[in-house]
């Protein structure tokens, strides 16, 4: 198997430490055709067999390790994100942090499940439904009490609330859109986004990792 960009001596393997390549005396003489060791007696063919795959063992391990450290290093970081806001709005939104860096920001202390306290930072709900043209404030009645906002997590999650629980017109209640906990980005267990219902006493809506926000009529 060979990797593009490396190159491979019989006579050796590059140790990825840019160190040059590891002397592999052994697969030198198998590319030379050699039965003979370095002493002049001949060696054993099954003997010789299994000292030749035990070095190409090492060869593989030592060539993979660079690569799988490279693929690491390349993973995204947990603060970049595209989040869909759609539905029966009057504009289709894909946001990303630079967008949602822009809304007006809130900070509120809760305990999460487990029952610790931080403190959360983030969007209220509320700013980035107007952002995408939601019917919220004066618009919000009649047939519009029947819309709900569904909010989608990246597992197939999924939670709604009635507009009305969002709206700052029906209630002084914040739901967050937060993105960061005690000042950090959050883990990429728990965001980059993750809804935050300050008040209830069960975090079913607690939704993490959240891709989309849909408003929905029921």
């Amino acid at each position: 198997m060979v990797t593009a960009g490396r190159k491979l001596n019989l006579a050796g393997v590059d140790p990825g430490d840019g160190s040059g390549f590891l002397n592999l005396s052994l697969a030198g003489e198998m590319a030379r055709g050699s039965s003979q060791g370095h002493n002049g007696m001949r060696i054993d063919p099954a003997k010789r067999l299994r000292q030749v795959t035990a070095a190409m063992c090492i060869a593989a391990v030592l060539w993979a390790y660079p690569a799988a450290a490279q693929t690491g290093q390349s993973a995204a970081p947990v603060s970049d994100f595209r989040l869909s806001v759609g539905g029966e709005v009057e504009r289709q939104l894909s946001l990303g942090p630079a967008d949602l860096a822009g809304l007006p920001r809130r900070a509120i202390r809760a305990k999460d499940h487990g029952g610790a306290e931080a403190t959360f930072e983030g969007v209220p709900l509320a700013e980035v439904l107007k952002m995408a043209g939601a019917p919220l404030g004066e618009q919000l009645r009649g047939k519009n009490m029947a819309l709900f906002l569904l909010v989608e997590a990246a597992d197939g999650y999924r939670a709604v609330f009635a507009l009305p629980e969002i709206d700052p017109a029906y209630t002084d209640r914040i739901i967050l859109l937060a993105d960061r906990r005690d000042g950090k980005a959050l883990s990429a267990t728990e965001g980059p986004l993750r809804i935050i219902v300050p008040d209830e006493k069960r975090h079913a809506r607690w939704v993490r990792q959240v891709v989309g926000l849909k408003i929905v009529r029921g």
